[in-house]
């Protein structure tokens, strides 16, 4: 749906995105994290054009981005701000149909479609069409910039932090919303957050960011259970408290916490079990065999294998946390 290659943003040469490259899937719901200057936010402005890559390419359903008309291209591509943005002169119905009045929609359909998008977000249309949007809550506001940007049926929405500003208990419940929206109009969403909670509230797939380059990309689970390195490890640990990382047996065999040998025990357990599960095995047994898959050796892991690996795990928690 829409793929990076190879995509460069320099300002003065000093490069802000760097060979950044990836796809993102139809129907996807995709989220860019990372840390302030990290280039989310510009990577995200590059989708729609309001910032220029200055290298490689962006493609929509195959085609450069660079060979759409620049209304075309923003009519297909729905996009809602922190700030929100409504024209506080206009009604909420007025608001919602900037991009239809300019595609000339027929004003049946408008109506029809007002209705149909404020229902959907739970506010009554006949309550809210005419009002003022300097009438609504914060909250309210924001609902009202999500099914703007859904107005005109477009393929793709980028969301730029748009619930960073909100309590709380809004920011859970327009998650929801939105998540609940996504699911079933199927849109291509692309969300940049700082926040590792809300990422993997929402996110089918995560990028984290940093400096410009991509650290890892993978469902939430993929990334919770399998931080590609320290500064993701760190990432997470810092916007989730309460994270434990998730080891497995595979890490004992790949720290050589291990031995091969020829009388192998007879009680085995795979190379995907958790290492709760391996203590729980050896509490009542010295040692374990482990059978990886496409691979003839096998590995045999003991209980001293096992208190070494956790006792050097604790001491690098230690000097992590100096």
């Amino acid at each position: 749906m829409i793929r990076f290659e190879k995509v460069y943003k320099r300002y003065n040469e000093e490069a802000v995105v760097s060979d950044f490259s990836l796809e993102i899937k139809e129907g996807e719901f995709f989220v860019l994290i990372g840390p302030s200057g990290s280039g989310k936010t510009t990577t995200l402005k590059m989708i729609n054009q309001l910032i220029d890559l200055s290298e490689g390419y962006i493609r929509i359903e195959g085609r450069p981005i660079s060979d759409y008309d620049l209304q075309e291209l923003r009519w297909n591509i729905g996009y809602v701000l922190q700030q929100v943005g409504l024209f506080p002169n206009m009604t909420i119905e007025e608001n919602i149909l900037v991009v239809p009045e300019m595609k000339k929609w027929s004003k049946e359909d408008m109506t029809n479609r007002v209705t149909e998008l404020l229902e959907s977000v739970k506010m009554d249309p006949d309550s809210y069409r005419h009002r003022k949007t300097t009438e609504l809550s914060g909250g309210e506001q924001q609902r009202i910039g999500v099914v703007r940007a859904l107005a005109a049926d477009p393929d793709i929405i980028l969301m730029d932090e748009p619930f960073s500003a909100l309590d709380p208990i809004t920011r859970d419940n327009l998650q929801k919303d939105v998540l609940k929206l996504q699911q079933q109009l199927k849109k291509t969403v692309v969300f940049v957050t700082h926040d590792m909670q809300e990422a993997i509230t929402l996110g089918d797939r995560i990028c984290l960011m940093n400096k410009g380059k991509i650290e890892q990309v993978g469902t939430p689970d993929e990334i919770l259970k399998h931080p590609a390195n320290d500064f993701v490890r760190q990432f997470i640990q810092t916007g989730l408290p309460n994270y434990k990382e998730e080891k497995y047996v595979q890490d004992l065999i790949d720290a050589g916490f291990c031995s091969q040998l020829q009388d192998l025990p007879e009680n085995s357990v795979s190379a995907q079990a958790t290492v709760e599960e391996l203590t729980i095995l050896l509490s009542n047994h010295e040692a374990v065999s482990v059978h990886r898959e496409n691979e003839t050796a096998v590995y045999a892991i003991s209980k001293s294998n096992l208190i070494s690996f956790l006792a050097g795990e604790a001491s690098a928690s230690k000097e992590a946390n100096r």
